[in-house]
């Protein structure tokens, strides 16, 4: 069990660093194509907000990924969350190597939900259903996930939609200038969303980490390592900084011309939505809030000029990764954890 826990905790490692570039890349991609910033400067800049992010960040949302399993022993907890991380990582880089903004938070519960379900049936994942049922219980389990994972990409996109609406008419008369001061502002916005990236996605990985290590009799309860939260703040800020330009170039370029208004109306409303997701003690998509953000200032700046078949490879993500990785990782379970043997 042990051999199995730590391989898990190396494969969540690798993971870390593919989040990186999957996920914090698209909060460099408007801030640069906006001119805000230089790209390599953009690009330490937010690579030094995550790192910060996921070091200070709390403990909240790692809780939550640590407690979606249930009835699943100690010794099937750390097989099902060496699938989980394989599965997600493999996704992470093939939806990477095509330029596709897909989210590494849905990939890893739908490996977590599929592998469990292989491990124990329905029973094996705490779904939260009945804290719904009977209140006054607050969302727990993979509904709590679910209804966050929506909720956060409509506020991306209504809040970023309204505010380049109010935007237009309070700066209708304002001169060209105006630009430089709303760049600087840019730089604020996107630090901001830098942090709430590290502080959210880095505990998804922590939260793994604990309950690895206490599901192998490592630890006496589920607790976060000081050194897995640095280790994980480091690969993150290096895979923001190695990898992300293909989905920068999908999310800054190819939906439509972005100007510096654009930058900044899409980042407030994008850092508003991780940060109360994070607070919330929710995992979130950074990818898919930014991405949702990004299409709600074009919609509201004309719709016409949006490239909507980028926008529907991101929806079409969003539905298809959590079934996609389950099924897959339920499937490598059953031929990994069911062999003679095994």
């Amino acid at each position: 069990m042990l051999e199995i826990a730590i391989l898990t905790i190396v494969i969540a490692f690798i993971f870390t660093f593919t989040n990186g570039f999957q996920d914090a890349a698209p909060i460099a991609a408007t801030f640069i194509t906006s001119r805000s910033a230089q790209p390599r400067q953009a690009i330490v800049f937010v690579a030094a907000m995550v790192c910060l992010g996921a070091l200070l960040g709390g403990t909240a949302v790692a809780f939550t990924l640590s407690g979606l399993l249930t009835t699943v022993s100690g010794g099937e907890t750390v097989q099902v969350l060496l699938i989980a991380m394989i599965v997600a990582t493999a996704w992470n880089i093939l939806t990477w190597k095509y330029g596709l903004p897909s989210s590494s938070t849905h990939a890893l519960i739908g490996g977590i939900v599929g592998a469990g379900i292989a491990a124990a049936g329905i029973g094996g994942v705490y779904w939260g259903v009945t804290d719904i049922i009977f209140p006054p219980h607050e969302l727990a389990g993979i509904v709590k996930v679910l209804v966050f994972l929506v909720l956060s990409v409509i506020i991306g996109f209504a809040g970023s939609y309204c505010l380049h609406k109010a935007a237009g008419i309070l700066l209708r008369n304002s001169k060209r200038s105006i630009n430089s001061r709303i760049m600087e502002l840019n730089w604020m916005t996107a630090g901001a969303i830098g942090f709430g990236h590290g502080a959210n996605d880095s505990q998804k990985q922590l939260g793994i980490i604990a309950l690895a290590l206490f599901a192998a009799g490592q630890s006496a309860s589920v607790t976060i390592p000081d050194w897995a939260r640095v280790v994980c703040a480091v690969l993150m800020a290096l895979g923001t900084i190695g990898g992300g330009w293909r989905i920068m170039n999908t999310l800054g370029n190819r939906i439509f011309r972005i100007e510096p208004i654009h930058s900044f109306d899409s980042q407030v409303f994008s850092g508003a939505s991780i940060w109360i997701s994070t607070l919330a003690g929710a995992p979130v998509s950074s990818n898919q809030i930014i991405s949702s953000s990004i299409l709600g200032v074009g919609a509201a700046e004309n719709p016409r000029k949006v490239h909507w078949f980028v926008g529907k490879d991101v929806v079409a993500a969003m539905f298809v990764t959590i079934p996609a990785t389950a099924l897959v990782s339920g499937f490598l379970y059953g031929i990994v954890f069911n062999l003679p043997g095994v």
